[in-house]
C-alpha cells in the first residue's frame, strides 16, 4: 500500500468513527431534549392546571413562557409548552413513552400526540420508527389516512396490538401491515377520462412515488409480464416483489366496480407463478386487485378476506377528510361514465 493509499485509509477510518460520534450525540441529545419536554408538560399540569389556579393556567402559562424564553431562548414559547402539556397527557408513563417513542424526534412527536386513537398513534410510531420517515413524510401519512386505508386497521384491537408489538419487537412484516385500501394515487395527474392501459402507464411514469405510497420494501419487477399457458398468452399488469414478506406481489388494474371473474384471472396469475417463479425459500405470491369501486358482498361472498388476494380501491384525487368516506366509492364514477360515452360514439 502507497504512502497516499495509506493516508485515505487512516482518513476513511477516522471518518467513520467521527460520524459514529456524531451520530450516537445527537442522538443521546435528541433522547435528553425528549425528556425534557415530558417533564416540563408534567410539572406545568401537575403544579398549574391541576392547582387551585387552574382558572388562570393560561395566563401563568402565557407569563411562564415569556420568563423562559428570555433565558433559554424561542424553544419555550407558549405554544410549545402546550404541546409539551399534550405530550404529558397522551403519554403519562414515562417508561413506556421512553421505550415507544425512542429514536424519534420532537418535532415527530408533536404530531403523533395530537392523533387521539391510541391504536392509530401506535400506528405511525411504529411505522414512522421502523420506516424511517421525515417529519414531512409522517403528516403526508396521517393526512392521507395512511392507517384507515391499511388492511390493519379493519383487525379486532388485540390483533392490531399483537402485530404492532411483534413488528416493533421482532421487525416482523405482516400482509395486513403493508396493503392499503384505497391506494392513493393523486400525484399521477391523470386527466378525467383514461383506460386502465392510460392508468398503467402513469403508474410507471410515476413509479417512484408510486412505490413509496405502496411502502419501502415494495420492488419493481415488470410491466406487462408475459406468462403462457396451455399455448395461451395472458399479461400481468404489474408485478413487483416485496422484500420483508419475501413474495411476488402481482397488481391487475380494473377500470370500474369490482367483478367475480377478476378473482379467478388473479388466481390463474397466483398459481403461475407459484409454480414457475417462486423458489423453496419464498412466500405465496399474493395479489392485489385496484378497482375504482369494491362491490362489497361479492367480495363477502368470495371469501376474498380470508385469501391471500386483496382488493382496494384507488384515487386519482385526495378529497378532504369531511368528503374521503364518500369520495371512497364514488371518486372515479364521473371518469368510468365518460369513458363508457367514448366507447358508445
Amino acid at each position: 500500500m502507497s504512502e497516499i493509499e495509506k493516508g485515505e485509509d487512516i482518513f476513511n477510518k477516522i471518518s467513520i468513527l467521527i460520524e459514529q460520534a456524531r451520530h450516537r450525540v445527537a442522538t443521546a441529545i435528541n433522547q435528553e431534549m425528549v425528556l425534557l419536554y415530558w417533564n416540563i408538560g408534567r410539572t406545568i399540569k401537575e403544579e398549574i392546571i391541576k392547582s387551585d389556579r387552574a382558572e388562570y393556567g393560561k395566563q401563568i402559562v402565557s407569563s411562564l413562557s415569556r420568563e423562559l424564553i428570555v433565558r433559554y431562548g424561542k424553544g419555550f414559547s407558549e405554544q410549545n409548552l402546550w404541546h409539551m402539556v399534550k405530550f404529558y397527557d397522551t403519554y403519562p408513563n414515562l417508561s413506556a413513552t421512553q421505550r415507544e417513542l425512542q429514536g424519534l424526534s420532537w418535532t415527530h412527536i408533536k404530531s403523533i400526540i395530537y392523533i387521539n386513537d391510541d391504536l392509530k398513534r401506535e400506528f405511525y410510531a411504529t411505522l414512522c420508527l421502523k420506516e424511517q420517515w421525515s417529519t414531512r413524510t409522517l403528516q403526508d401519512r396521517v393526512n392521507s389516512m395512511l392507517y384507515e386505508r391499511s388492511a390493519l386497521s379493519k383487525l379486532p384491537e388485540k390483533t392490531i396490538e399483537m402485530q404492532l408489538k411483534e413488528l416493533k419487537e421482532k421487525d416482523k412484516m405482516t400482509p395486513e401491515l403493508v396493503f392499503r385500501d384505497p391506494y392513493v394515487l393523486d400525484f399521477l395527474e391523470l386527466s378525467d377520462t383514461y383506460s386502465e392501459r392510460d392508468l398503467e402507464s402513469a403508474i410507471l411514469n410515476a413509479l417512484e412515488k408510486f412505490i413509496v405510497e405502496l411502502g419501502r420494501d415494495f420492488y419493481f419487477v415488470a410491466r406487462q409480464r408475459r406468462i403462457t399457458i396451455d399455448n395461451e398468452d395472458y399479461y400481468i399488469d404489474l408485478l413487483f416483489y416485496h422484500r420483508k414478506l419475501r413474495c411476488f406481489i402481482v397488481i391487475d388494474l380494473k377500470l370500474g366496480k369490482f367483478k367475480a371473474e377478476y378473482k379467478g384471472q388473479m388466481e390463474l396469475y397466483l398459481r403461475y407463478l407459484e409454480k414457475h417463479e417462486m423458489r423453496e425459500d419464498e412466500n405465496s405470491p399474493v395479489g392485489i386487485i385496484l378497482c375504482s369501486e369494491k362491490g362489497k358482498e361479492q367480495i363477502e361472498l368470495l371469501f376474498l378476506h380470508e385469501e391471500r388476494i386483496k382488493v382496494a380501491e384507488y384515487l386519482t384525487q385526495l378529497p378532504t377528510k369531511d368528503v374521503f368516506a364518500e369520495k371512497l366509492h364514488k371518486a372515479m364514477l364521473t371518469a368510468q361514465q365518460k369513458v363508457e360515452e367514448n366507447k358508445d360514439k
